[in-house]
């Protein structure tokens, strides 16, 4: 394989002519081919799509520069898809360290050293009541019950349904409007009903959202954003 662009092949037998190169969120490239696709078209096609496959590193690469935080006066912080000016003021020790009140983050003067630690932890508590809540709705709507739900910090995996229906969510959803949330949850839930995601798990997630793949193609272009 191409050492230079350390790509990572992946041979299916399901795949019957064409061949697909991604680079993934965390950065790994990843070409799938068809089983039997011989070494010299493997090559020659990593070598037509070299320039592309560059290109796309180096904008994930600046899409990492650009949600690396300085806590400092202003920056912006975003919470269910809405960004929020950071203010930070004499800290008061009636008042918590960190709090979204008025349409501002405000952290205490004397906590800005445990800023990131405190924004994480005023996300997770946020996820996991919301969430909790937003798949009790669905849960009912729909009739897909979970075996229970647990936060992650998961960076580049939203959402899973495992086996015995246990759902898990990454904190950082959150951060993206609340129609994006609620796309992730019933995506998941819609796994306890199809496992994999067959053609029957997206006419079946269809019937429910219609417009699902506008919310997935937003997650697309816009999961970078959700970094923390």
């Amino acid at each position: 394989m191409d050492h230079r662009l350390n790509v990572h092949l992946i041979r299916s037998k399901k795949r019957r002519k064409t061949l697909s190169l991604r680079v993934k969120e965390d950065g790994r490239i990843v070409l799938y081919v068809p089983y039997h696709t011989p070494k010299g078209e493997i090559e020659g096609f990593i070598k037509e799509k070299e320039s592309w496959v560059i290109k796309k590193i180096s904008e994930k690469e600046r899409s990492i520069k650009e949600t690396e935080r300085a806590f400092i006066p202003g920056e912006k912080f975003l919470y269910l898809g809405e960004s929020y000016p950071l203010e930070i003021r004499e800290s008061d020790h009636q008042e918590p360290p960190l709090k979204l009140s008025f349409g501002k983050f405000i952290l205490g003067q004397d906590h800005i050293e445990k800023a990131r630690d405190l924004f994480v932890q005023w996300y997770k508590r946020e996820a996991k009541e919301k969430i909790a809540g937003r798949v009790g709705y669905y849960s009912n709507r729909l009739d897909l019950f979970p075996k229970g739900i647990k936060i992650t910090s998961a960076k580049y995996r939203w959402g899973s349904c495992s086996r015995d229906n246990q759902l898990s969510f990454s904190w950082r959803m959150i951060m993206a409007p609340l129609t994006i949330i609620d796309y992730i949850l019933i995506h998941e839930l819609a796994h306890i009903k199809e496992k994999n995601h067959s053609r029957r798990f997206w006419v079946y997630l269809e019937s429910i959202l219609p417009d699902y793949r506008r919310k997935r193609l937003w997650l697309k272009e816009n999961g970078h954003r959700l970094r923390f």
